[in-house]
């Protein structure tokens, strides 16, 4: 059952015309502007690997950096719910994603690196536990068609 409905809207423009547009593969870069109403501007770019600039963000990681805060946000909302005291919170998160030979590509699976540091240790097996609940509530993470796992890492 829906409570309701959210809309988040963006506006990304591309940046990246030297001059000739898209005339080459090698003529046009891929930079471009993100932009969200009230927030400073986000640079972005493709990955490096596909002709980008290494100093802006591009898509894939702002995928992983999406599923990663997605997870924190339920998980700190969880451990609430639990009674739980959350002091410290950190995620090395790791996506895959495999290329086809069409040019496609998707990515294959995100493993977040939870690190979560407690008020009480005592409650560290019951903290652990929560992020299986954690998964299931964060919106990004049900959105996605490929396995987000989530492994968390020991003090």
């Amino acid at each position: 059952m829906a409570l309701g409905e959210h809309h988040y809207s963006v506006t990304v423009a591309w940046t990246g015309n030297r001059g000739t547009g898209t005339s080459g593969y090698r003529a046009y870069s891929r930079d471009h502007d993100i932009a969200l109403p009230g927030l400073p501007v986000l640079p972005g770019s493709s990955d490096p690997a596909f002709r980008g600039d290494k100093g802006r963000y591009n898509p894939e990681q702002l995928l992983l950096a999406a599923l990663s805060q997605c997870h924190m946000l339920s998980y700190l909302h969880v451990a609430v719910n639990h009674g739980v005291v959350v002091t410290a919170y950190t995620d090395e998160a790791e996506g895959t994603m495999r290329l086809n030979r069409d040019g496609s590509g998707e990515f294959t699976e995100v493993v977040l690196r939870p690190r979560v540091e407690l008020a009480d240790e005592s409650q560290r097996e019951l903290a652990d536990s929560l992020h299986d609940e954690a998964h299931h509530l964060c919106f990004i993470a049900r959105s996605v068609n490929f396995p987000v796992r989530n492994v968390p890492v020991a003090q």
